[in-house]
């Protein structure tokens, strides 16, 4: 194995270039991440990659093995899946855009037997989705609209999808006649979307998405906002019937599990229920791009793709 790897860095607006790092040989509690894919999350690293971070949160924003700080230069990326050493195992790992990484063995999750690794750059996007479905609790027979049906849009869309007698409907602009019929769900344009929705599901990122959401949510009804929008200002319309219909809007983020899960769930016990479910086949509609890793730095500017682009080492 060499001794040193390609890793990307971001060194500007919608910049960046690869450089190679030295890796130390691995001690008895760490393992060498090496060959494989990686994911990029179109969302939260293309607000990396603006610049998008804001100062007062950038040391929660710092994801594990992160090199440099934001703006940049910076390292940053966290759907990493690669060969472990020199077994035939796959591993996944909360980890940057770089060839090789010797990483602490307790950071990697292999791959349950069936789970392709193609499809686990996934995981990242499928924990945050799952994270939401527990801070939603939706119920059979719920009717809940998806507004924003990105990569992480979809898969909250598939999750919720599986309740028995539920109806999800995802709304976006975009057509996702596509991603609703592999998902088993309904498609609509904003404008179309029928309201006194039990459940709403932000994920679009935007002030129109929601708004959007908001108009869709029925009496009392929970909104929750999956978007994160950095340092671009947000317009939340609370006038018209946010206040007579008595709405809850809500956060979720994957940092934390919900309170109500933490007394018997971790992150470790997250994630290999993640990895579980990716066995679904239908899943790989959501990655319709990818590349070498070598070409990232020319394509930050146009990533090719609507969804997951993957990227192969």
């Amino acid at each position: 194995m060499s001794r040193s790897a390609r890793a990307f860095w971001l060194t500007g607006p919608h910049q960046g270039e690869l450089r190679v790092e030295e890796l130390p040989e691995p001690g008895p509690d760490e393992v060498l991440l090496h060959g494989g894919f990686s994911g990029i999350s179109r969302g939260t690293e293309g607000l990396v990659w603006r610049g998008g971070v804001p100062e007062e949160l950038a040391a929660r924003m710092r994801v594990p093995f992160q090199g440099g700080d934001f703006p940049w230069p910076v390292k940053y990326g966290y759907a990493r899946v690669g060969h472990l050493g020199s077994s035939r195992k796959w591993g996944f790992a909360l980890a940057p855009h770089q060839e090789a990484l010797v990483l602490p063995r307790a950071a990697v999750t292999v791959l349950p037997a069936g789970v392709p690794p193609e499809r686990a750059v996934l995981a990242a996007n499928l924990e945050t989705a799952l994270n939401a479905v527990w801070d939603a609790r939706p119920g059979p027979g719920d009717r809940v609209a998806v507004v924003g049906a990105g990569v992480v849009g979809g898969l909250v869309g598939w999750l919720m999808g599986r309740i028995p007698g539920t109806t999800v409907t995802l709304v976006d602009p975009a057509d996702r006649t596509g991603l609703a019929e592999a998902f088993g769900l309904r498609w609509c344009e904003p404008g179309l979307a029928r309201g006194d929705q039990d459940l709403v599901v932000h994920a679009s990122g935007t002030s129109e998405g929601l708004a959007t959401a908001l108009s869709l949510a029925g009496e009392e009804a929970l909104v929750l906002e999956l978007s994160w929008y950095g340092t671009a200002p947000v317009q939340a319309p609370l006038g018209a019937a946010f206040h007579p219909r008595r709405l809850t809007l809500k956060s979720s983020q994957v940092g934390q599990l919900p309170p109500h899960r933490r007394p018997r769930w971790d992150h470790a016990r997250r994630m290999q229920v993640v990895l579980e479910l990716l066995r679904q086949d239908e899943l790989d509609v959501l990655i319709d791009a990818e590349s070498p890793f070598e070409e990232l730095p020319e394509l930050l500017g146009a990533l090719p793709g609507e969804f997951c682009h993957r990227l192969i080492f």
